[in-house]
Parts: C-alpha cells; structure tokens; sequence
C-alpha cells in the first residue's frame, strides 16, 4: 500500500479498506497496515482482489473522490463517481465542439504535434546521453523524422489522415525504443509495441504507467468539469475515455517513457519483476508494481517548466493546466489550444 501525494493505492492481495469516523483504515487478515485521514486523499485506486467497504464507497461518492478499480496488471475495470460537477455549459461547448469538424480537428493536431515534439525531445536526449555511436545515429535518424512529420501536419485535412500520421509516427518512435535501453538490452528490447495483453518486460511497464497515466489525466478533465468520454482526437466509443486518451497523448513520453527508461537503465525494475503466463503474456509481479507506483509518484513532484505560463509546476498538475487550457479554448477565452511541451 502506498500513500502518495493525493492518491491511494493499494496493492496488496485480500486487503479490506474501511471508514473509521474520518480515517480510511486498510486492513490485511485484520491487521491495520495502514491509516489515511480521508482529507489528505483525492482518490483512492485499488489492484487486483481488493475489497472496499460499502461505507467507503458512500463517503467517497458522497465527497466527489474517486474510486478506481483495475485488474493485478493495471488493466482499467471500473471507476466509482458521484454526481456529476462543472458547469453544464462548459460540457456543452465541448460537445458542440465535437460536432464541429474544423474546430475538433485544429484541436487533435495541436495535441499530436505537441505528442510528437515531446516525442522527438525524449529521443534527442537519448542521443545525446548514449555513448554507443550506431545507437546515436539511429536515435538522431527517427528524430529527424519524427520532425519531418511535424512539419507535415499543417497539412492534414481531416482526422484519419491525422491518426494516419500520429501512427506512424509513433511506430518510428517505437522501432527505436530499443536504442535508449542501456542496461540489459536482451530482456528490455522492444520488438514493436503491443497490449492485451503485453508480450515482452517493456511493453508490460509501458502499459502498466499508461494506466496510471490515464486515471489521472481522466481526473484532471473531471476537475475542470470537462467530460472525459468527449475527446477530439480518439474516435468516441462506449465506456474509453476519449478525452482521457487525449490529454495523455502529449504527456505519454514525458512522463510514462522516459520513467520506464529510467527504471530498466538504473536496475531499478530488472527481469526478476516480471512473470509470463500461459500464452505468452508478461506482466509485473507485485514487487515491480510497487516500484513503478512510487516512481511513477515521485516521477510527478518533480518540477519543469511550463512554456504557456512561463513557470516552473510539478509534473503533476501539468495535467490538470492542461485540461484548463482546453476548457478555456471551449470557452472561446482562447483562440487555440497550447500543447505542453517538453524541452
């Protein structure tokens, strides 16, 4: 179990979360492990075979906290809210933007040009750190064209040309991932990305940090009253929160990627966190989990700084500037919509 900044999570198999008067007290076989005031938490995430009393489930509906629920492996299964907050109108220009093709697609490719740059930041960096001179070669090479595609994008005319570009733009990102692993190459290389389920260590922690990056970038949307199944970008289905996906898009290499590289290149998540299952799926076994999520979370308190507001925030609340970005967009306090990024 971890507390940290303003989310809970726990891990641990059979545990029994329950309200005592204002405290969230997290029990295994009847021991307290774990004592939280409920003022000091915005959500509460649970893995795997947790239990979670009614009462906690009241109180944090009752109190707009979140409740998340996902599989042992990170995978999404479900999210408790309370009645729905922000202000209508807000929702309703975001739905109307929707409808509006022009306006959705100037949105979209603001966040793809914005996921590439970043993108294109994180393997400039690689390069530049690699002593191994074909690795910095090839390194340079996919940021030239993750550049070149950069620059394409103003000519993008609708949204399936647009993902057309984001995904390939992505696979070259991808097919040189394996180029800024440093430590133990043979366990780490990744051959292309996969899920559902993960074939490979790499592919596991990717889609294990892409989970938690999702559940709060889903928050931050919630926080400023936006709808999270609405986005632009991601076509809209039932039950995947399209806007979550949105938001997550720029922030996938600044924050989840270069995690995942810092934890494989500094051993701190080595072949031993890993266990492959019947047909081939490799996931993180509980220690690794764990490693991740206190990474992940002081991964967030790190500062950088903010191009828009030309200040220094913890990586954090970058998701939530982000969201009110876009809410004033929709609002028409803003003419366009500012991607974070990285430099």
């Amino acid at each position: 179990m971890h507390q940290l900044l303003n989310t809970l999570y726990v891990t641990t198999p059979e545990a029994y979360v329950r309200l005592d008067h204002e405290t969230l007290r997290v029990q295994v076989e009847g021991e307290t492990k774990l004592q939280v005031p409920l003022h000091h938490l915005g959500s509460l995430v649970c893995f795997g075979n947790v239990l979670v009393s009614p009462a906690v489930l009241h109180r944090c509906a009752d109190d707009g906290r979140s409740v998340v629920f996902m599989d042992r492996n990170g995978r999404f299964k479900g999210r408790l809210e309370g009645p729905v907050s922000g202000n209508v109108l807000l929702r309703q220009a975001q739905h109307q933007a929707i409808a509006d093709p022009k306006q959705t697609l100037a949105i979209a490719r603001n966040i793809v040009a914005g996921k590439i740059q970043n993108t294109r930041q994180i393997v400039l960096r690689a390069a530049r750190e690699t002593k191994d001179a074909d690795d910095a070669t090839a390194l340079k090479e996919t940021a030239r064209k993750l550049a070149s595609s950069v620059e394409q994008l103003s000519d993008v005319e609708d949204l399936d040309q647009l993902r057309g570009f984001e995904g390939e733009a992505a696979r070259q990102h991808f097919s040189s991932f394996s180029r800024m692993v440093r430590e133990d190459r043979e366990t780490f290389a990744l051959k292309g990305r996969n899920r559902r389920p993960p074939r490979d260590p790499t592919n596991a922690i990717l889609s294990f940090l892409y989970a938690l990056l999702l559940n709060d970038c889903v928050a931050a949307a919630e926080g400023v009253g936006l709808d999270p199944q609405m986005g632009f970008l991601h076509a809209l289905r039932p039950g995947r929160p399209a806007l979550g996906l949105d938001l997550m898009e720029e922030l996938r290499s600044v924050i989840a990627e270069r995690l995942a590289l810092s934890l494989i290149n500094r051993r701190q998540i080595t072949a031993k966190h890993f266990v492959e299952r019947p047909g081939g799926a490799v996931h993180l076994e509980d220690e690794g989990r764990r490693e991740v999520i206190v990474a992940y979370q002081k991964r967030k308190q790190e500062e950088l700084q903010h191009p828009v507001l030309e200040q220094k925030m913890p990586i954090g609340l970058i998701l939530h500037t982000q969201a009110r970005l876009l809410a004033r967009v929709l609002r028409g306090d803003m003419e366009s919509y500012l991607p974070f990024l990285y430099r």
